[in-house]
């Protein structure tokens, strides 16, 4: 854990707590966690018990708008958590910026494994491929979830899921950049323009998390189980295959550029390939939270799903260049193209229209 960078009244804090959460008792005293969350999260211990406060990073005027929204996240744990779906405990989410400076929310604190390198060093074979396919049963779990049932009908937009992504990151990407990436712009126009039949049709609207991955989800301390998926910023209502295919960018980033497995001896690792891995998500058991089978089926074609990943390939540049660049040295002549090691995903671009086009007679819907 790391210093407290933006202080807090705790006393203040503790006074608040005692209203909403009678369970909380005296003035706490927080710990932060590392990781690099864009929301700061603190382990709250008060009264012999430790609970877990997420903030956003700064007050709302300081910030995008629709950034950072712990609202959100607080909203849709608290419904998944009545279905049964692995997520923390709400306790209580305050708005009030004058308590702490900004908003944040109280949830309980789970113990368990939150594993940060892809590949499990020190597990087995079969302990990895356990790991993996928990986590794959888990996001089933997720896109299979009663919506009706959990009160998140009006949690989003159920239609043009992939059309909202395009536009709002493309508008995210744009007020915080620093500088301009020509081979960005381009495929940020050409992105919508090429979008596949299949993308822009909506089946029964999920709840799509829009950052699972192995380090947004907690392990049970000793065995292959997830017992809570976390960082739910970017969830909405949307399409189920978006929000696997982003999950299934891991097996196409080599390890060190965002976490990926891509270039690892899979089947020496005991690591399920992306085939195997699509394969087990069309076949999860049904849960107490998810009884309903399986609705999705696996990306058959290539030109399709060689769009579906540049697309997430380009959202998650959006996410991350613009907090590069203002941290990177001045360039000595143009600002790209970048190294192709720290930016592999830079290549995409040029090869994907090609790509498409020549799979085009081999199209299949999902």
């Amino acid at each position: 854990m790391s210093q407290l960078v933006q202080p807090i009244d705790t006393a203040k804090l503790g006074q608040w707590l005692g209203r909403h959460v009678p369970e909380i008792s005296g003035e706490p005293t927080l710990t932060p966690f590392s990781g690099g969350q864009s929301n700061p999260t603190y382990r709250l211990d008060a009264g012999g018990r430790s609970y877990v406060l997420r903030s956003k990073p700064a007050p709302a005027s300081q910030l995008l708008p629709s950034a950072h929204a712990i609202e959100r996240e607080y909203r849709v744990m608290a419904a998944l958590h009545t279905t049964g779906f692995a997520v923390p405990r709400m306790l209580a989410l305050c708005e009030d910026e004058s308590i702490i400076g900004r908003a944040f929310y109280v949830m309980q604190h789970m113990q368990g494994r939150v594993l940060w390198d892809q590949s499990l060093p020190d597990m087995t074979p079969a302990q990895r491929h356990a790991h993996y396919m928990a986590m794959n049963q888990a996001l089933a779990d997720l896109h299979r979830c009663d919506v009706g049932a959990a009160g998140l009908t009006d949690f989003g937009r159920a239609g043009q899921y992939v059309e909202r992504q395009i536009a709002r990151w493309s508008k995210q990407y744009v007020a915080s950049l620093t500088q301009s990436i020509p081979a960005m712009d381009r495929l940020m126009a050409w992105l919508p323009a090429h979008m596949p039949h299949s993308a822009t049709q909506q089946q029964q609207a999920s709840v799509v998390h829009g950052d699972y991955r192995l380090d947004n989800v907690m392990f049970a301390p000793d065995h292959a189980q997830v017992i809570a998926v976390l960082d739910w910023e970017l969830s909405t209502l949307g399409h189920p295959l978006a929000d696997f295919s982003y999950h299934c960018l891991a097996w196409h980033i080599e390890p060190g550029a965002f976490r990926g497995i891509g270039g690892l001896d899979w089947a020496g690792l005991g690591i399920p390939t992306e085939d195997e891995y699509i394969q087990g998500s069309n076949t999860s058991k049904p849960t107490a939270c998810a009884p309903n089978p399986p609705t999705r089926q696996p990306c058959k074609a290539i030109g399709i799903f060689i769009w579906r990943l540049t697309f997430f390939v380009w959202l998650r540049s959006c996410k991350v260049l613009p907090n590069a660049l203002k941290t990177a040295p001045p360039p000595a002549t143009k600002p790209w193209p970048l190294p192709p090691v720290r930016y592999p995903w830079r290549n995409w671009a040029g090869t994907l229209h090609k790509n498409t086009r020549e799979k085009q007679e081999q199209q299949r819907e999902f």
